[in-house]
């Protein structure tokens, strides 16, 4: 990111590495999935951290969205011809879903186990 941008995600899911990022941040090939938990701040999440997050080329970005209990992934980040950073893909997963985890793909999240009935 930036020098002048650090929005600290709730979670990161990083490449494992040998220091455990004890010398310095992880960069963003580093960076598996990038997650916030919204609920006030789920606007800000959707619109200000998405396009520091598409320039930033995060390829994987997660909204657990508290508000409509669902979860936002976003993936394949691009640049518009006119400038504009977005994201080409958006799949929201509702609470009574699953997910798979791309890069654990032995892993699945049930998402009535996080999201309140």
């Amino acid at each position: 990111m930036s020098n002048y941008s650090e929005p600290e995600p709730d979670r990161v899911i990083a490449k494992n590495r040998d220091d455990d990022y004890l010398t310095n941040h992880p960069s963003t090939s580093d960076i598996l999935l990038l997650i916030e938990i919204s609920d006030s701040s789920l606007k800000y999440d959707q619109e200000v951290k998405l396009l520091l997050y598409t320039e930033a080329n995060i390829f994987n970005y997660w909204i657990f969205n508290l508000v409509d209990n669902s979860l936002e992934c976003y993936s394949k980040p691009y640049q518009h011809l006119q400038g504009k950073f977005g994201y080409r893909r958006k799949l929201i997963y509702l609470a009574n879903e699953s997910v798979n985890l791309r890069f654990f793909p032995a892993l699945v999240l049930d998402l009535s186990k996080v999201f309140p009935k």
